[in-house]
């Protein structure tokens, strides 16, 4: 037993004498100091005194909430790690408290296997954050950036989530950037020193993925010639990064399940019971919600990753991002083509902003890299630009300018051209009607236009 763990305060905030005293007991045999209290106004006077190294406490008290307790918390300088203990009943409010900076949640019945092993990675993450370190700069670092609202909103989320030990789900479209995020949550963490590990549910056989994720011993099944570790094992003490978790069978759904309720598993052909401590993070470009009620996804499974939710603004509702991510992206891509690129020019920005993205940055990433690699100059023009790209915005613009007005076959074919309506104002009029027989309530219109709000907000802005 180390010195830190045998040192650890550890307090129980449990009205029911019996569970506290077991809880206690468990705690104090893995070498923790512990003070039970069985109300929550007992544990604030204690805590003002001396701030435990964790609290481990019931969300329902008899007295005051749990959230109240754990928001007390974290107000103070050296908060500690709050591990909360939760009830079928009761799993809502468990998820709240990991929006509110809760680092980890019990759901009863437990082990004391299980509790220990919750105390024992809040203890050591709480000594081994980094103190006084600006939250900015993990973003920058990953390339994980952008000014907008939306994304400020998206970093506030990540720096909570990133100091405790609370599944996060990430959701948004394909190429918004999820395992980005992912890796971004894991560098500002304390396990930034473990492995980061990820996983592509819908690019593993589902007769291989219990492999996969759990690994396998020597003769398991027909092409098993070894031991193998899985993701899991792997993972000790870092990350395992699961996307497109929607794509899993229900089977492994529920094998999953058990794994996050106990923390231990099995290899495949074993019965060797192996631990795991690993921080997991979840992302799909599915709505859980419609494949949890179509019964393609567990509800319970959902509940117990969606602690803390991260949704993902798709690239055409992030404002001037666009430009901070083609920027970025410009650089990159001409250092590593050796070009001498330095911008944009003001008709490509323009371009830019007003392009709705359907394949998000990924498409971004791919249409500067197509020009970068082909063409040559240090300012993006607009003929540089790959051929399949906005060609329905320019066709029209450079079809004007080229046909010879004094030819009245062609300049028939010219009135023709200009007798075409721009999709923008047939976008617009559409969106204005949808406005006004909402009576004015945008939020409404969105929904039967079937775009977001900040979408309409972004066009109406546009407009102006």
């Amino acid at each position: 037993m180390n010195q830190t763990k045998q040192k650890a305060l550890v307090y129980v905030v449990e009205d029911s004498i019996a569970s506290g005293a077991l809880y206690a007991s468990q705690l104090e045999q893995a070498g923790y100091e512990c003070k039970h209290f069985t109300d929550g106004y007992s544990a604030l006077v204690a805590i003002k005194e001396v701030m435990p190294d964790v609290i481990v406490q019931d969300v329902c008290l008899p007295d005051i909430s749990g959230l109240e307790v754990l928001q007390f918390v974290k107000k103070q300088p050296t908060p500690a790690n709050v591990v909360m203990i939760t009830s079928n009943s009761s799993i809502d409010v468990a998820v709240e408290a990991m929006r509110l900076g809760g680092f980890d949640f019990l759901e009863k019945p437990f082990s004391g296997q299980r509790l220990v092993s919750a105390v024992e990675s809040a203890s050591t993450q709480k000594e081994s954050l980094p103190q006084n370190v600006p939250q900015e700069e993990s973003h920058s670092a990953s390339g994980f950036i952008g000014e907008s609202l939306a994304m400020q909103t998206v970093f506030r989320l990540l720096d909570s989530a990133a100091r405790s030990k609370a599944c996060v789900f990430i959701t948004g479209e394909s190429g918004t950037g999820k395992e980005v995020c992912a890796q971004t949550l894991h560098d500002a963490s304390p396990r930034n020193k473990g492995p980061f590990i990820a996983i592509n549910c819908a690019a593993i056989p589902a007769d291989l993925f219990e492999s996969e994720f759990f690994g396998h011993v020597k003769g398991a099944f027909s092409g098993a010639l070894s031991d193998r570790k899985g993701a899991v094992e792997v993972a000790n003490g870092g990350t395992l990064f699961l996307d497109e978790l929607c794509e899993m069978e229900l089977n492994l759904q529920a094998k999953l399940l058990r794994f996050l309720q106990t923390g231990v598993f099995n290899r495949v052909g074993s019965s060797e019971v192996l631990h795991s401590n690993v921080r997991l993070v979840c992302a799909t470009n599915r709505s859980p919600v419609v494949e949890v009620a179509e019964g393609r996804f567990r509800e319970d499974l959902y509940y117990r990753l969606n602690v803390i939710p991260v949704k993902l603004p798709p690239l055409r509702e992030r404002g001037n991002d666009i430009l901070l991510l083609a920027r970025h992206v410009l650089k990159q891509k001409s250092e590593s083509n050796a070009k001498q690129f330095i911008g944009f020019s003001p008709e490509v920005e323009k371009l830019f902003c007003n392009y709705d993205w359907p394949g998000n940055i990924r498409e971004l990433q791919n249409v500067i890299e197509n020009t970068v690699v082909i063409n040559e100059g240090e300012v993006i023009e607009l003929d540089m630009l790959p051929s399949s790209f906005g060609v329905d915005s320019t066709a029209s613009v450079k079809t004007a300018s080229t046909l010879p007005a004094n030819n009245p076959t062609q300049a028939g074919a010219l009135m023709g051209v200009h007798d075409i309506e721009p999709l923008w104002q047939i976008e617009k009029r559409a969106i204005e009607s949808a406005i006004e027989i909402c009576d004015d309530n945008i939020p409404l219109a969105a929904a039967y236009l079937g775009v977001s709000a900040s979408t309409i907000y972004r066009k109406i802005k546009g407009w102006s």
